[in-house]
C-alpha cells in the first residue's frame, strides 16, 4: 500500500461519522481528466510523460484549441470548488491547493493576449522544434516513423504560430522591435540546401543498434524527404514572415504597460510569476532594499582584496583583467565540471542521502546556433523515460564575457544543489499524482536555484574573495531584476536606463548585461521569480531556525521544501509552518 493510499484509509476511518465526507475520489477524477486532456491537446507533453499514443503528432495552437483549453480549465475549476477541501487527506489538500491556483491562473491568462507572442529573445516554438529530435524516443523503427510523421506536421504547426503573430500585429500585441536583433539567425540556419545540413536530420545519420539494418535506408529516404519537403519550407516561410511582415510591424515601445490592457496584464504577470499577492511597486521597493544591502557586502570584499579604486573601477577591473577569463571553451567547461563534481560530494551535509535523486546529469556547451543571444548557462531537464540525463549548459560563446569568478554561483544554481537536484527529486516522487509531477512554477524553481547558490557558503565554496564577489554579483543581478523588470514594464524605463542600472551595480560583462536586458524586455515578469522566491525560502528557513532552535536540522528543512515537488510560495509557507508546528522531523 502506498503512503497516499494509507492516508486515504486513515482519513476515511477518522471521518467515519460522516461529518466530513472523504472527497478523494472526486479530486482523483478531476486530476485524471486534466491529465488525459493535457496529453490529447499537447502530444509533446504526452511524449514527455511516457505516453507514446500521440508520438506521430504535434499540438494545435490555433485560437479554437486555445478556447477549448480555457473552457476546460474553467470547468475543472468550478467542479474543484465543489469539493469540500477539509474532507481530503493532508497530501490531497496540498494537491487541491496547487491545482486550484494553477487553474485560476490559466483562466485569468485568457483575459490577455500573451499567447500572441510565442517567443522570447532566447526561446520559442521555433527553437523547441529544432530540439525535437532530443525530446522524442528514437530506439525503434516505429519511433523513427513517428518522428517522420511529426516532421510532416511541422508546416501546420508553424503556420498556426504565424497566424497567431498576425493577429498580434492586428491587435498591437507584438514583441518590442529591440529584441528582434539577430532573431532570424536560428531560423535561417534551418533553411538548408541538403537534409544532411539540418538539425532535424541528425537522427538519420547514426541509428541505434535496435533499428534493423534492413529498414534504415528507407527511413533515411523518408526522413530526407520530410526535412526537405516539410521542415525546410516551413522555416523559409517563417523567415519570410518574420523579416518581411512581423519585424517591421513590431512595436517601438519596451514595457508591457504599452501593450493593450498592458497595466492589468503586467499586474497579472507579477502575481503569476511570484505566486504571491504583490504589486509591481512593492516588488520594485524590495529590489532597491536588496540592492543596497548587497552593495554593502560587495564593498566589504573590495576592501578585503585591497583594491584602492572606487566601485565602478573595481567592476571595470573584473570585466577586463584576463586572469578572470578562460582561454578555451574546454577550460571553461572543465571549471564548471569540477565545481559540479565537488558539490556532489558535499550534498550529504545538506540533504538526507535517502532523498538524493538517482538521475545523473552532464555538462555541455550551449548549442552554437543559439549561443550568441543566450544566457551564461541553463539547465535542461532529463527525459522522463530515463533515456536522457539532465544537462547543465555552459555558454562558451565569446569567452571574454564569461568570467570565471561567477562559475561557482552559476554551477550551484543550474546543476547541484540547484535545478538538477530539485527537478530530479520532483520526478522521482512516485506517490505524487501526475499533475503534481509535471507542475512547475518559476518562483519555486528559480527561487530554489538562487537559494542553492547561497548554500555554497555552508558547503565550503567561495573561499576565493573574487568568487565570493561573483556570488554577490549574481545575487545583486537577481535583486536588480526586481528593480529593472518593474522599471521597464510598470514605470516606463528605457533599455538604456535598465542597462545603466545593471552596469552600475553588477560585475556582469557588458555583453551579458545586454542579452539579459533584452530578455527582460521580451519576457515581462519572469525575472521577478528568482529573488522573490529566494527571499521567501530564506524567510521560511529563518522562521524555522528561530522556532525550532537546537532541534533545527537543515536536512529536514530541505526535505520539507523539496519533498512535495514544486508548489506555489503560499503553499510552501503553509508546509513549513506545519513542519515548525510539529516540532519534529517530517
Amino acid at each position: 500500500m502506498t503512503a497516499r493510499a494509507l492516508a486515504v484509509v486513515v482519513a476515511t476511518a477518522l471521518t467515519g461519522c460522516h461529518l466530513v465526507p472523504p472527497q478523494t475520489d472526486e479530486l482523483d477524477s478531476l486530476l485524471e481528466e486534466w491529465f488525459a486532456f493535457a496529453k490529447e491537446e499537447n502530444p509533446l507533453f504526452a511524449t514527455r510523460t511516457g505516453d507514446h499514443s500521440f508520438n506521430d503528432r504535434l499540438p494545435s495552437v490555433d485560437e479554437e484549441h486555445r478556447a477549448r483549453g480555457v473552457e476546460h480549465s474553467r470547468s475543472l475549476l468550478e467542479r474543484l470548488d465543489g469539493i469540500h477541501r477539509e474532507g481530503l487527506t493532508r497530501d490531497d489538500r496540498i494537491t487541491y491547493d496547487v491545482f486550484r491556483q494553477d487553474l485560476r491562473s490559466e483562466v485569468e491568462a485568457a483575459n490577455f493576449d500573451g499567447h500572441l507572442i510565442p517567443f522570447t529573445s532566447d526561446s520559442g516554438f521555433h527553437l523547441s522544434l529544432v530540439r525535437l529530435a532530443s525530446s522524442v524516443p528514437l530506439a525503434t523503427a516505429q519511433d523513427y516513423r513517428n518522428y517522420i510523421s511529426r516532421l510532416r506536421a511541422v508546416p501546420v504547426y508553424v503556420e498556426q504560430h504565424i497566424e497567431l503573430m498576425r493577429i498580434g500585429v492586428e491587435r498591437g500585441f507584438t514583441a518590442p522591435r529591440v529584441v528582434m536583433d539577430g532573431f532570424d539567425g536560428p531560423i535561417r540556419a534551418q533553411v538548408v540546401e541538403v537534409a544532411e545540413d539540418s538539425d532535424f536530420y541528425d537522427p538519420f545519420m547514426n541509428f541505434p543498434s535496435t533499428v534493423p539494418e534492413s529498414e534504415r535506408e528507407a527511413l533515411r529516404r523518408q526522413g530526407r524527404a520530410a526535412v526537405m519537403e516539410a521542415v525546410v519550407p516551413s522555416f523559409q516561410a517563417l523567415l519570410d514572415f518574420m523579416v518581411e511582415e512581423y519585424i517591421p510591424n513590431t512595436r517601438t515601445t519596451f514595457g508591457a504597460l504599452h501593450l493593450p490592457d498592458g497595466e492589468a496584464y503586467y499586474d497579472y504577470l507579477v502575481r503569476d510569476f511570484t505566486t504571491l499577492d504583490v504589486r509591481a511597486d512593492e516588488v520594485h521597493q524590495i529590489g532597491l532594499v536588496e540592492v543596497a544591502r548587497i552593495r554593502g557586502e560587495m564593498e566589504a570584499v573590495i576592501e578585503e582584496v585591497g583594491f584602492t579604486g572606487d566601485f565602478s573601477e573595481f567592476l571595470q577591473f573584473l570585466r577586463t583583467d584576463e586572469r578572470f577569463y578562460a582561454k578555451t571553451p574546454e577550460e571553461l567547461l572543465g571549471v564548471a565540471s569540477g565545481i559540479a563534481k565537488a558539490m556532489d560530494g558535499k550534498l550529504p551535509s545538506l540533504f538526507h542521502t535517502s532523498t538524493l535523486p538517482r538521475q545523473p546529469y552532464g555538462v555541455e556547451p550551449v548549442p552554437a546556433a543559439i549561443a550568441p543571444t543566450y544566457t551564461g548557462g541553463r539547465y535542461v531537464g532529463a527525459s522522463l523515460d530515463g533515456t536522457r540525463a539532465g544537462t547543465y549548459w555552459v555558454n562558451t560563446y565569446k569567452l571574454d564575457s564569461r568570467p570565471l569568478y561567477v562559475m561557482e554561483s552559476l554551477t550551484l544554481h543550474e546543476a547541484v544543489p540547484g535545478h538538477h537536484l530539485q527537478n530530479a527529486m520532483a520526478q522521482e516522487l512516485a506517490d505524487l499524482p501526475a499533475f503534481r509531477r509535471y507542475y512547475s512554477t518559476s518562483a519555486f524553481g528559480e527561487g530554489w536555484g538562487l537559494y542553492a547558490e547561497r548554500l555554497g557558503l555552508e558547503a565550503g565554496f567561495y573561499t576565493d574573495p573574487y568568487s565570493n564577489f561573483g556570488r554577490l554579483t549574481y545575487e545583486m543581478w537577481r535583486a536588480c531584476r526586481l528593480v529593472v523588470d518593474t522599471g521597464i514594464h510598470a514605470m516606463g524605463w528605457s533599455r538604456d536606463e535598465a542597462m545603466e542600472f545593471l552596469v552600475a551595480n553588477t560585475a556582469l560583462s557588458l555583453h551579458e548585461i545586454g542579452t539579459e536586458v533584452t530578455r527582460y524586455i521580451s519576457w515581462p515578469g519572469q525575472a521577478l521569480a528568482y529573488k522573490m522566491g529566494e527571499l521567501k525560502i530564506r524567510e521560511l528557513r529563518a522562521r524555522a531556525e528561530q522556532m525550532l532552535g537546537a532541534d533545527f536540522d537543515i536536512r529536514d528543512f530541505h526535505r520539507v521544501v523539496l519533498g512535495n515537488g514544486p508548489v506555489p510560495l503560499n503553499v510552501l509557507e503553509s508546509l513549513v509552518d506545519e513542519y515548525i508546528e510539529a516540532g519534529a522531523s517530517p
